[in-house]
């Protein structure tokens, strides 16, 4: 029945600091990344990753995708941990249920021809789904305490700065390369 997850016993690559923008809703932060992956940009931070048992090493070779991340970020202020992130890639969209618990995250696959466009359908999942899919990473707890209010007053700032993301970023990261 589980065949349609992957699982991870590693943590997922974090966001580059450099390249998100962060929009705060109450004990949740939701962070909007334009990502390229490669191989040289993970035989950088391939050592930074971490392990829950040191035999899973995930995909780090023959990456070649870009894509808007969204990063959820949840938890007391100054402590927050990311618990989703849906990577709305032009090859592969995916999204990660990040488990602190078991120092692992479960890699989704989207299917753009039966959900659509994979960035609208994540940032509908956020906008409707939140609490719901904090439960399914492990943090129930936290999830109890998404004030949905506060995350639909930063949604329309968060699906701004995404779809500029998906349309100005690739060329400003191709003219500094």
């Amino acid at each position: 029945m589980d065949s349609h997850i992957i699982r991870y016993d590693r943590m997922p690559i974090p966001p580059m600091e450099q390249f998100t923008e962060y929009f705060e809703a109450g004990n949740v932060r939701i962070g909007v990344e334009y990502r390229i992956l490669t191989d040289e940009l993970v035989a950088e931070i391939r050592k930074t990753l971490q392990s829950a048992t040191g035999t899973d090493v995930g995909q780090l070779e023959n990456l070649d995708d870009s894509g808007v991340s969204l990063h959820v970020f949840a938890g007391p202020p100054g402590k927050q941990l990311e618990y989703l992130r849906f990577d709305c890639f032009n090859e592969d969209p995916h999204y990660h249920y990040v488990s602190w618990s078991s120092s692992g995250n479960e890699v989704f696959h989207m299917d753009p021809v039966a959900d659509g466009d994979p960035l609208a359908w994540s940032l509908e999942r956020i906008s409707t789904r939140l609490p719901q899919m904090l439960v399914r990473a492990g943090a129930p707890d936290v999830a109890a305490a998404v004030d949905m209010g506060l995350v639909d007053q930063v949604m329309p700032r968060v699906k701004e700065k995404a779809y500029r993301a998906r349309f100005s970023e690739p060329a400003k990261r191709k003219s500094v390369a």
